[in-house]
């Protein structure tokens, strides 16, 4: 149940974050703990490995607005452990004796709302309190598990978007009673037990609960003649082939949520999410930053010093960047709307970073040339280190 979970998790401390953390500095700090904990930088390494689905966990909470508002809450009001005491003025939590002498804690109540199909810890409470005992409410259907799967592209695959299909091999409804679990031809009937509610009402002491139906196992339904292949869990292992749209833009560790193409739910209940982790093949020419493309030309020292006009490689062609007289060496030219897809539409920049390439060697007229240069400029009075070594001091 996630509200157990999240009682007994420090998403922050996993993080290393404070609890006021922003999401942009969550995000950041994930993105590096998941790159230095990858499986593929770590073979073999558990440790890494559980580093790895923890952080990715607590990243999916935390830089989601409304978990991350229902986290925060759940562990104010459990920040004790969940384990105090009713009466006697002390209302500093929620374990202790009922009216009638037994003990119960907090840790009861998860495992009963974990064994109710998912009912939320709101339902609970007011079955505690005697709200709403003797008219239990529908039992929902057990939500499928999520499933979790990576693929690898290459640079211009990630920046362009790419539709590529996946294969898994997961329980999915079955075919052939189509997720009901009944045989084909039958169909599941309603629990004379509960009528269809799934839960059953009773009282102890000054308390009323409702509980799972024993007789339909909470699921409001009987099936009498079960499906011969799933035998009546309307479930069945089989391997599948999804075609994934992954969009423009996507960063290398990005998670992509397939909803509904997760674990099948039991007898026609829900499929849980597909999250598919995205990892980017470094490219031998362009590099990111953000949503800005970077490339780095290697240029001479006349082009920089008489300008130029520099053929530029893009994601689309060629674009022309002109070079101005007396450039320096390292200095980034940016070229507007030629960088990667913005997810809200539009692109990024195209920044060209200008490096000189140093011959190894010089010979005949061109060692000349530049010896005679080399001596005009020195007569010139220009000076490469005038005022360097006073700024350095």
């Amino acid at each position: 149940m996630v509200q157990r979970e999240w009682v007994e998790k420090d998403f922050y401390k996993e993080l290393g974050v404070p609890p006021d953390a922003s999401e942009e500095e969550i995000k950041r700090v994930a993105r590096k703990l998941l790159a230095e904990n990858h499986p593929d930088r770590n073979p073999g390494n558990a440790a890494a490995d559980e580093k790895y689905k923890a952080v990715g966990e607590a990243r999916d909470v935390l830089t989601d607005k409304e978990k991350r508002r229902e986290y925060d809450e759940t562990r104010r009001l459990f920040a004790n452990g969940g384990r105090r005491r009713f009466g006697g003025g002390d209302f500093g939590g929620f374990a202790g004796a009922g009216a009638d002498g037994v003990e119960f804690n907090l840790n009861d109540l998860f495992d009963a709302a974990g064994q109710s199909g998912g009912a939320n810890i709101g339902d609970l409470f007011g079955g505690l309190f005697g709200r709403g005992a003797a008219q239990p409410r529908p039992s929902r259907p057990r939500r499928g598990n999520d499933l979790e799967t990576e693929t690898e592209l290459n640079f211009r695959e990630a920046t362009k978007g790419v539709q590529m299909p996946l294969r898994l091999t997961s329980p999915a409804p079955c075919t052939n009673c189509h997720g009901s679990g009944a045989r084909p031809g039958t169909s599941p009937k309603v629990c004379p037990t509960c009528n269809g509610s799934g839960a059953i009402s009773r009282n102890q002491g000054a308390f009323g609960f409702s509980e799972p139906c024993t007789d339909c196992r909470g699921s409001g339904s009987i099936i009498e003649n079960p499906c011969d292949e799933c035998k009546g869990t309307g479930v069945a292992t089989r391997t599948r082939t999804i075609n994934v749209r992954i969009p423009a833009g996507v960063e290398d560790g990005q998670r992509i949520r397939l909803a509904g193409q997760g674990e099948a739910g039991l007898r026609g209940a829900p499929s849980g999410d597909l999250y598919v982790t995205v990892h980017v093949r470094p490219d031998a020419v362009f590099g990111r930053d953000g949503t800005d493309l970077t490339v780095t030309m290697p240029v001479s020292f006349t082009e920089l010093a008489l300008g130029t006009t520099l053929t530029v490689p893009t994601l689309e062609g060629t674009v022309n960047v002109r070079v101005p007289e007396g450039t320096a060496d390292g200095r980034i030219l940016r070229v507007r709307g030629r960088g990667v897809p913005k997810r809200g539409g539009g692109h990024g920049d195209l920044l060209v970073t200008v490096k000189v390439a140093v011959p190894s060697k010089l010979e005949g007229e061109a060692k000349e040339a530049l010896q005679a240069y080399a001596a005009a400029e020195k007569a010139s009075g220009f000076d490469p280190r005038a005022g360097w070594a006073g700024s350095h001091r």
